[in-house]
């Protein structure tokens, strides 16, 4: 009996380990896997998280001295910071309801309307992410500006030119997500509810708008991200009275030469970016892009 044993057991070979496999092999590979991961990571933590981290501190230090929280006490109080930020909230509102409306309603035409080019139109988008924001406005400049085509007007100094400029840029940043979307919707739902005499308005909002619903709040909350923290739009238009918190930052890092003040306004701006990107990441996981 004990031969028999024996022989099964030579049969199955040598005993493995217990515990998920922990044996030199795989502490060797960890190992490996942590010294190719340090210099990323530190590479990350010099040229970012150590920059932050002084704007952090920086923020906490008055310029008489010591560390308090009157910077953030003296830039709360600020009629300028209250305005920045009422400024900056709401241009970034309007700017991503305009690119939604805008967005959706252009993806709508190339997806779904038959004409020439419209795959050529739908790859230009993918080029047009790549422009720098400024290249836009500078475009305007042409139309809008002083001296431009309508310059009469001085619609682009307003801050419904920042709107416009913003609405521009930012409108491809929706619809590349929703074209996304439309390719994968099934086409015989829009065939079958047409066959049933559903005209189009009706078709869109009951068959075509509740598929793109998640690529549009993907879309929406990276555009709001992104209109929240624009500088090169707000600077190029030269819009009187127009002042976001990058451009709070700019006046008094640059102008005023209030560093302290300058980085309390920063860590706003990153505290609620950071908040948004994080929405923005949980609504892209559950739209699956």
């Amino acid at each position: 009996m004990a031969e028999a044993v024996q022989n099964a057991r030579a049969a199955r070979g040598p005993v493995r380990p217990r515990g998920g496999g922990h044996g030199p092999d795989t502490v060797r590979r960890s190992r490996g896997a942590l010294l190719w991961a340090l210099p990323p990571v530190a590479l990350l933590a010099l040229f970012f998280l150590y920059p932050l981290a002084l704007v952090v501190r920086q923020s906490f230090r008055p310029d008489s001295g010591g560390t308090s929280l009157q910077p953030y006490a003296d830039v709360f109080a600020s009629e300028a910071f209250r305005h920045a930020l009422w400024t900056t909230v709401w241009l970034a509102g309007a700017s991503t309801a305009g690119c939604l409306a805008l967005g959706f309603a252009l993806a709508l035409v190339i997806a779904f309307v038959p004409f020439p080019g419209a795959k050529a139109v739908a790859r230009f988008i993918d080029v047009y992410l790549s422009f720098p924001s400024f290249l836009i406005t500078l475009a305007l400049l042409f139309i809008y500006g002083t001296t431009g085509i309508v310059g009469s007007f001085q619609f682009l100094t307003t801050p419904w030119g920042v709107l416009l400029a913003e609405v521009t840029y930012f409108t491809p940043f929706v619809m590349r997500p929703l074209l996304a979307a439309f390719s994968q919707l099934d086409t015989a739902q829009l065939e079958a509810a047409s066959s049933l005499g559903a005209r189009a308005p009706r078709i869109v909002r009951q068959v075509i708008l509740p598929e793109a619903l998640p690529a549009l709040a993907a879309g929406g909350s990276l555009v709001l991200v992104l209109c929240l923290n624009e500088f090169g739009i707000v600077l190029f238009t030269g819009a009187k009275g127009v002042t976001t918190l990058p451009m709070l930052v700019y006046g008094k890092a640059i102008l005023e030469s209030d560093y302290p003040g300058a980085c309390v306004v920063a860590v706003v701006n990153v505290l609620i970016s950071v908040g948004l990107y994080g929405l923005y990441r949980v609504v892209s996981r559950r739209a699956g892009a």
